[in-house]
């Protein structure tokens, strides 16, 4: 299924893949450009630890975990965005996980985030495992969430307080998509 091309709303060629441990480095400079660039994130500059080396083991589990998934998405050979949906280990959790997804700034607007999604759930439609899709948004997140809606995803509650920032306080809204 990975890796697969799509073309973007303005006519641009966009791979999508899964990641690997030589993109451990790449990534960890994408998500430190993302966190200066939007505060609808859980972490912001300085703030997502990880190493390179945890940061490969981690694409390498997703590689191995049949509910587990991390894409990549690039223009020109850079990434662009980027999807990660983990499920639960157990049994009775498996089936459902949760997503999140960022697309660097200058790139909103021309369907990466859409195309990620649709890969998403392609990829789970054509397994035998995933159920359900959950996500959180940051409830002012008005262009996101009508992304989410459009593409299925019903709120299904509401996290007050979730998220602290320069001194406010922000709900989040749960979203969740059946497969």
């Amino acid at each position: 299924m990975f890796p697969t091309e799509k073309t973007t709303v303005d006519g641009r060629r966009l791979l999508i893949r899964e990641a690997g441990g030589s993109d451990a480095g790449p990534v960890l400079a994408y998500i430190d450009r993302i966190s200066r660039e939007t505060t609808f994130l859980t972490f912001g500059p300085g703030e997502f630890l990880l190493t390179r080396e945890e940061e490969s083991a981690y694409f390498e589990k997703c590689r191995r975990t049949e509910n587990a998934l991390y894409l990549l998405a690039f223009l020109k050979g850079t990434i662009v965005g980027t999807l990660t949906f983990q499920a639960g280990p157990r049994p009775r959790v498996r089936h459902a996980g949760e997503m999140g997804i960022s697309v660097l700034k200058e790139h909103w607007g021309i369907g990466i985030a859409s195309l990620l999604i649709d890969a998403l759930l392609e990829w789970a439609k054509d397994g035998e495992i995933v159920k359900k899709i959950d996500l959180r948004v940051r409830a002012d997140n008005d262009r996101a969430i009508a992304l989410y809606r459009r593409k299925g995803f019903v709120v299904e509650g509401r996290l007050k307080k979730e998220i602290y920032l320069d001194g406010v306080f922000y709900d989040n809204l749960c979203m969740g998509l059946e497969i």
